[in-house]
């Protein structure tokens, strides 16, 4: 696993210090994972809510969560400047409760030129957006995060992992 450096060189700055989409054209399409995880605090009443009937008002909230979740990590590019739009292979969200929170992981699969952690913490925190905008009404003390990267795999920086 290759690890970064305070010294590592920000590939989106150009010598002058603008910003700039990296050039992937030289580079060849390789098998590409990432998994990321977004926290959200719903509380000791929102928790119980969520367990004893699946949802609110809105409907189901760790259901809309997932599929908001998969939904943002294919229009990523749309969001975030200077990320290359990517032909996603897979999206993976689950949502589920963990004490008084909610735990979203996504995980997402690409061959490309280019890795999808973006896609993936994209789809994480969207996910966790989404919870947020569904129990809003029962408790405006929802906090969210963290949101991280767990690991990506592929590309030529290698594979990585988060240390426990």
């Amino acid at each position: 696993m290759k690890k970064q450096t305070a010294t590592s060189k920000l590939s989106h700055l150009a010598p002058d210090g603008r910003a700039r989409m990296v050039n992937v054209a030289a580079k060849r399409a390789t098998f590409r994972t990432a998994r990321a995880e977004a926290w959200v605090n719903v509380g000791a009443a929102i928790a119980a809510r969520l367990r004893s009937t699946g949802g609110v008002a809105k409907g189901n909230v760790l259901e809309t969560a997932r599929l908001a979740g998969i939904m943002a990590a294919k229009r990523t590019a749309e969001l975030i400047p200077m990320c290359h739009p990517l032909a996603l292979d897979a999206v993976e969200v689950d949502a589920a409760l963990v004490a008084d929170r909610v735990r979203v992981e996504s995980h997402v699969v690409c061959e490309g030129k280019t890795g999808v952690e973006m896609e993936a913490l994209t789809a994480a925190t969207v996910a966790a957006l989404t919870i947020y905008d569904m129990v809003k009404s029962a408790g405006k003390g929802v906090e969210i995060g963290p949101v991280r990267l767990l690991e990506k795999t592929g590309g030529k920086s290698g594979d990585w992992r988060r240390e426990s």
